[in-house]
């Protein structure tokens, strides 16, 4: 690898690049997808192999990518190419799925606006009624307004550039965002409730769901399922595989300890996540029973708990807001970071001032999002995919960028590190400090062997290829 060194936009310290990057890494992916997958996957099991996982080929992606940022001092469109000529065309795939997330996430995000605001002006109840969501989704204006809210927020704090915008909301939002998560998970865990049919339940017993694996019944099928699972998981919760990793560390300064700071990233990442469980499982369990346990994605953020959130009664209204408040800051500092991996690419291949290549990336997001709006009533289809899912304009975005090309971004980037320039550019890196590389043989086992082989199965997997997991 060649260093660049011209003169680049940094985070002032260490905290500021963690508190980023786990920003990052909490977003809708921790909140509405971990949960739901912890409760279908048997409890604890799931959360057992995710720990592992993250530990192992999480932390192997990750200290890839963020040693390719802060060595290249390029974002993941050009930072491909430094590293190896040739291999620029990893790079274009890397920039082309933030490109493809960034509409639809502001999307979402404008939902989440519009949820909010229903809880904040005490029209909870009405949120909570059937029929409430699909409602708004298939309306023609409203959805794309606040589309233009959310993205208008992102894009602002993406324009006043790495230290002004992204770093200062980083450290304003992350506190706040995690004391909101850990409030919500105590009281999840304190409720109790009696239905119609005097059955009572309580958060405790839904924590003991949460937490205590279930192993009945379990499979070599259903063993393999929940590892992949659990990796599927790891790629929305540690943002890699999207460019945004190395995006972030081309903003690192050479002095900063990676080794610290990526296990902090690793840690927040996976106690937020594991929090999301806490926060959402026992209160779904205490109103709605095990069946309440089965939605997931928007179903389970935008029908499910403001169900439960209605069934709480007063007091609903206030947890309502605070979650949906804790949301909307994780869906922004997520938001933030998919447009900023668009944004230092456009800056580092074209040469375009952070201004001009902002409101490039604003424009293609606003396109990109109406179109994904009218996706629910102009533009609606619904069509089958090659992992058997049923899908919609918004769900084709999301299988094309999770499940296709991040897996493919993925698998090259542990070809041309453990094997074309191979890991010892990225541990020389890591160790620039004079900081001992702890799991350095752990490194290079995974990006060589295991980690491949582990993304090959999710990739066919997702092709419809392998059908017997």
């Amino acid at each position: 690898m060649r260093m660049e060194k011209k003169n680049r936009n940094s985070f002032t310290g260490s905290l500021g690049f963690v508190l980023a990057a786990a920003g990052s890494a909490v977003g809708l992916g921790n909140i509405w997808r971990f949960p739901y997958l912890a409760a279908k996957d048997g409890g604890g099991l799931f959360l057992v192999m995710y720990i592992v996982l993250a530990l192992t080929f999480g932390f192997t992606l990750l200290t890839t990518e963020i040693a390719i940022g802060r060595k290249t001092k390029q974002s993941p469109l050009t930072a491909y190419g430094k590293v190896k000529k040739g291999w620029g065309f990893l790079g274009v795939i890397a920039c082309l799925i933030p490109v493809i997330i960034l509409p639809y996430y502001c999307v979402i995000g404008g939902w989440v606006v519009k949820y909010f605001l229903a809880y904040l002006t005490g029209d909870g109840m009405v949120a909570a009624q059937d029929g409430y969501f699909t409602g708004f989704i298939t309306s023609e204006v409203q959805p794309i307004v606040l589309l233009v809210i959310f993205l208008g927020v992102t894009a602002f704090i993406v324009f006043r550039g790495v230290e002004k915008g992204i770093e200062t909301f980083s450290k304003f939002i992350m506190p706040i965002l995690l004391l909101l998560i850990f409030a919500i998970a105590i009281y999840s865990i304190t409720i109790k409730f009696t239905d119609a049919e005097g059955i009572t339940r309580t958060g405790f017993e839904g924590l003991k769901v949460y937490l205590i694996p279930n192993l009945q019944g379990l499979t070599v099928k259903g063993f393999f399922t929940v590892l992949l699972d659990a990796m599927g998981q790891l790629f929305f919760s540690l943002s890699v595989a999207m460019g945004i990793m190395i995006a972030y560390g081309s903003y690192v300064k050479d002095d900063a300890n990676l080794v610290k700071s990526i296990n902090q990233i690793e840690i927040f990442d996976t106690v937020v996540a594991f929090l999301a469980g806490v926060m959402i499982i026992p209160a779904v369990y205490t109103f709605m029973g095990t069946e309440g346990m089965q939605a997931s994605g928007p179903s389970l953020m935008f029908v499910s708990l403001p169900k439960v959130f209605a069934a709480m009664g007063k007091i609903g209204h206030v947890v309502g807001c605070l979650f949906f408040a804790m949301v909307l800051f994780a869906a922004l500092t997520s938001s933030v970071s998919i447009m900023e991996a668009i944004v230092a690419s456009l800056m580092d291949k074209f040469h375009l001032s952070r201004k001009k290549a902002s409101v490039i990336v604003t424009a293609i997001a606003l396109v990109g999002g109406t179109v994904v709006c009218l996706g629910y009533n102009v533009l609606y289809f619904d069509i089958g995919l090659p992992n058997g899912g049923r899908a919609q304009v918004l769900d084709v975005m999301d299988y094309i960028s999770n499940n296709l090309l991040m897996p493919i971004v993925a698998i090259g980037t542990c070809i041309l590190i453990g094997w074309i320039v191979k890991p010892k550019e990225v541990i020389d890196e890591v160790e620039k400090t004079g900081t001992k590389f702890g799991r350095k043989m752990l490194y290079i086992i995974m990006i060589k062997v295991i980690a491949p082989l582990l993304l090959l199965v999710l990739l066919l997997k997702s092709l419809g290829i392998v059908t017997f997991i």
